[in-house]
């Protein structure tokens, strides 16, 4: 589990079939063997670890799922390790498990902050709401707009800073993982097809409410 709110970048040093091995451009204190890191927003464990540098194994599906199956090195990424029950929550529930791809197709300055358009399959996009959480390559940020083909977010100057969104140009691809309580609510209506709809009482029943 993760919060979205990133805590460096990193640079991959090496790809060796579905393995990615990464620089760190803070310190790892306290990260072992086994433990979680989002890269990009895709949830991977460590399996080597040396200083600042450590390695991570991709499975067919995030290689398939995610950005990071195109990954090349030199590449800069997001990095977040894993939370702990004792940090604040200061961005949103982030599963690390990527749900699709989207691509960065327009960027534009208003004020202090950058506003990015990100357009999306009409699968993801419909999870999407207005002032909702998204992750967009791991990085937590609220949903300005949206519709079936897209959405914008704004980004502030901190963010810019310390995330790879920041910097991306348009065209880029990148990775989406859309809030987890949307995905939950949709399979349960699926999965019921209540006769007289979705109301107060339903949504009550099913603990909801």
């Amino acid at each position: 589990m993760f919060t979205g709110i990133i805590e460096g970048q990193g640079t991959i040093d090496a790809v060796q079939g579905r393995q990615l091995t990464i620089h760190a451009e803070f310190d790892l204190d306290g990260t072992r063997i086994g433990d979680s890191i989002a890269v990009n927003g895709a949830c991977l464990t460590v399996v080597r670890l040396e200083g600042r540098r450590f390695t991570v194994d991709m499975s067919p599906e995030t290689a398939g799922r995610t950005t990071l199956g195109g990954a090349a090195v030199a590449e800069r990424v997001n990095l977040e390790r894993a939370l702990r029950l004792s940090d604040r929550l200061d961005g949103h529930l982030v599963l690390g498990h990527v749900d699709g791809v989207g691509t960065l197709s327009r960027r534009r300055r208003e004020a202090n902050a950058l506003l990015v358009d990100i357009a999306v399959p009409e699968v993801l996009a419909r999870h999407l709401i207005e002032k909702g959480s998204v992750a967009v390559d791991g990085v937590s940020l609220t949903i300005n707009r949206c519709d079936g083909a897209g959405f914008s977010v704004s980004i502030i100057p901190h963010t810019a800073q310390l995330t790879t969104v920041g910097s991306k140009p348009t065209g880029s691809p990148v990775n989406i993982e859309t809030d987890i309580i949307g995905k939950y609510v949709e399979k349960f209506l699926n999965r019921t097809k209540p006769a007289g709809g979705v109301d107060m009482a339903l949504l009550a029943r099913a603990g909801y409410l």
